[in-house]
């Protein structure tokens, strides 16, 4: 008995289909592609509940020949290619033959076509692959299938589907990125009747990603246009600005397909590596032109992969393009001055006043009861001007216990680029800083003023620090001799009886200062501490947040006027499914109308911070797979909120700011490491520092 055999035709197609058939947009993508392919400037989709009971693409293309129609339905029958040979050149996106075969044979579909030297068109029916009805028909040029009961005799398929308004969402995403890689055609999205997208097919890729990403994306783009040794590159590229927690924003297209590559998301990315956080991806809409003989676009039935000959060389030229690009733009962030002063009014409400010595350096500057704008200004280094509608105010979050309190900003950033002068070769000739010219120049009542600041912050030295404190040649002789502490003394942080965070302890911290504007020094008992100040913020919002939340006592901060978002209709899915759980966080959000929401309450929490980056962050986290949040996808949410909101490195903070934080650190549950792991605090004990000097030789 012979145990191999042919399968039949419908088995064949059947099996086919589950490799070019995976779900609704599987389908819209061929038939787009197809319509594509007939010349079409105008292509609608229209679905309803997700695709699977229908799905409706009309073009006005070409049309198709009375005599292919039968044919077209046949496995492997197209006319986009005639020989193997063909394939090195084919510049079509469909090709394979196989996807209407495929569709049709697990769904129902009317097809109604007409050519334009024909006076009436045809409408054919089929169902599971075999023939219903052929007939003539009065329709327009152009071609409409229309697809019903996807799976319908397929049940084992059709269950592994999503709900149909993820399986709209998903549609959704492809009609936008389909309209990306061809602007020149219009496309027209309906979902239940609703018109989702709508785009003008002016050919201006910068109006498409306006209609598909709105107004905030659109504002935020760079322009590339370059031509390589293999490829020629067109499009935009978003600014760093814009970057999400996913590579949902990350579109690129070869030779108008759209397609994923590994070779061109590394490109990207690599490129952008240092110019957006880790984690985070950019926004990216470009065209790739390549010779088709340099790539093999059959890979997949799918037609989602190709293979560049070339790798490294492809790699290299996309990454010097981007990365040109982004070095030789301003991207300085652009600061609404309505926003700014809106802004300004509620910190002035909330802003304490100075410390004593920092007033007395204000009175003595001549900036005592001024405006803002000139004791800012009081800040500013001579020879750097700060920019209209820049504070160099710390933002820290509300309730945090911190204030407002203004600081001179040194970061990198505060100092506009200058160009060298000088004839060549100058660039290195030893010259005196303006700054330091300044600093030889100033008057007798600055260098008061400096002495009375080194008093003001001595004077926090408590007596019996300064019983303590002798010279280090009198330290030399007095200090006993040395020992070697035991492992587990040395391995302890602190000891069971003297604890850093222990409130009898506080009473003897010696904060001593901030390097790097980022790590606070606090010198107890032996040992010089050093604090992150990012890492231990956020473990005081971290818990804040948690008891709230367990104790469902999370407080809303209500925000005038509200932030408006415009979502995408998968991001407006998942905000939909997970609406409640957004509550229960703290956020207050309802329609505005179209795809914007007003996000109208934050956690209290976290009032001053960007409500915007923080419900965005959230929401990338959640995706559809999560059918429920259980405790560990809470516990990470929160954190990122946290994480989000949280003081960050190089923002510098007084003193009074620094010790707010270590005593809200001392309430912690568990202050020693941040929610995602890394140490808040780190010490240094006595004896590792004299080893170094080599005071005690071991």
């Amino acid at each position: 008995m012979k145990s191999i055999h042919l399968l039949d035709s419908d088995t064949i197609n059947k099996i086919a289909a589950g490799e070019v058939v995976e779900r609704p947009s599987s389908v819209i993508k061929e038939l787009v592609e197809n319509a594509i392919d007939a010349k079409a400037s105008a292509i609608t989709i229209e679905i309803k509940e997700g695709g699977i009971a229908m799905m409706r693409v009309t073009d006005n293309g070409g049309g198709i020949d009375r005599d292919d129609i039968k044919t077209a339905f046949v496995r492997h029958a197209t006319s986009k290619i005639e020989t193997a040979m063909d394939l090195m050149t084919v510049g079509s996106l469909g090709f394979r033959g196989e996807a209407l075969s495929s569709i049709a044979s697990v769904s129902q579909i009317e097809l109604i076509t007409k050519v334009h030297r024909e006076l009436l068109g045809v409408r054919y029916c089929i169902d599971g692959g075999e023939e219903k009805s052929c007939d003539d028909i009065g329709c327009p040029d152009g071609t409409t299938i229309i697809v019903r009961n996807l799976f319908y005799n397929t049940p084992a398929r059709r269950k592994f589907l999503k709900t149909a308004a993820t399986e709209a969402a998903y549609i959704n995403d492809l009609a936008g990125r389909l309209a990306l890689s061809h602007p020149d055609v219009s496309f027209k999205f309906i979902n239940n009747n609703q018109n989702r997208l709508h785009t003008s097919g002016n050919g201006n890729l910068r109006d498409i990603i306006y209609q598909i990403y709105g107004r905030d994306v659109a504002g935020q783009l760079l322009e590339v246009d370059a031509q390589g040794r293999l490829c020629h590159v067109t499009g935009f590229i978003g600014k760093p600005i814009l970057s999400r927690g996913n590579r949902t924003w990350e579109n690129y297209f070869i030779n108008g397909r759209y397609i994923k590559s590994n070779i061109i998301t590394k490109a990207i990315e690599d490129a952008y590596k240092t110019f957006v956080m880790i984690h985070k991806y950019p926004f990216t809409a470009f065209h790739i032109e390549v010779d088709p003989v340099l790539i093999d676009v059959n890979v997949h039935p799918r037609k989602m992969e190709l293979r560049f000959n070339q790798n490294e060389a492809v790699y290299q030229e996309i990454y010097d393009i981007i990365r040109a690009v982004l070095e030789h733009r301003e991207l300085i962030p652009a600061i609404s001055l309505e926003d700014q002063k809106k802004a300004n009014g509620k910190e002035k409400e909330k802003e304490s006043g100075p410390e004593p010595f920092e007033l007395q350096r204000l009175a003595a500057m001549g900036a005592g009861q001024k405006k803002p704008e000139q004791s800012s200004s009081a800040y500013s280094k001579p020879g750097h001007s700060v920019p209209t509608g820049f504070s160099a105010k710390s933002s820290v979050a509300a309730g945090s216990g911190y204030s407002a309190a203004s600081y001179p900003n040194q970061g990198a950033d505060s100092k506009p680029y200058t160009a060298p002068t000088g004839q060549s070769g100058s660039a290195f000739v030893r010259e005196t800083p303006k700054a330091y010219h300044h600093k030889e120049t100033m008057t007798q009542s600055t260098s008061k003023l400096q002495d009375e600041n080194n008093r003001a912050v001595m004077s926090e030295t408590t007596e019996e620090q300064k019983k303590t404190e002798v010279t280090l040649s009198e330290a030399a002789e007095k200090a006993p001799k040395p020992h070697m502490p035991i492992v587990g003394e040395q391995m302890q942080l602190f000891g069971e009886d003297e604890r850093l965070l222990d409130e009898k302890a506080r009473a003897r911290h010696r904060l001593i200062g901030q390097v790097f504007d980022t790590y606070w020094m606090v010198e107890y008992d032996g040992k010089l501490f050093i604090i992150d100040q990012h890492a231990a913020h956020e473990k005081v919002l971290y818990e804040k947040l948690m008891k709230a939340f367990s104790q469902k006592a999370l407080q809303k901060q209500m925000l005038s006027p509200p932030v408006i978002l415009t979502l995408s209709m998968h991001e407006e899915n998942i905000y939909k499914q997970y609406a409640d759980y957004f509550a229960e966080l703290g956020f207050e959000i309802e329609l505005f109308g179209g795809r914007e929401y007003a996000v109208r309450g934050v956690p209290l929490q976290l009032f001053g911070m960007n409500a915007r980056d923080i419900f965005i962050e959230v929401l990338d986290s959640v995706t559809e797979e999560s059918r429920r949040l259980d405790g560990s996808a809470i516990t990470d949410h929160i954190a990122t909120m946290a994480c989000k909101a949280a003081v960050k490195g190089n923002n510098k903070l007084s003193f009074k700011e620094a010790d707010t934080l270590i005593e809200q650190l001392l309430q912690a549950k568990n202050p020693y490491t941040c929610p995602h792991g890394r140490p808040t605090i780190i010490s240094l004990s006595k004896y590792e520092l004299e080893k170094k000097f080599k005071r005690i030789q071991s």
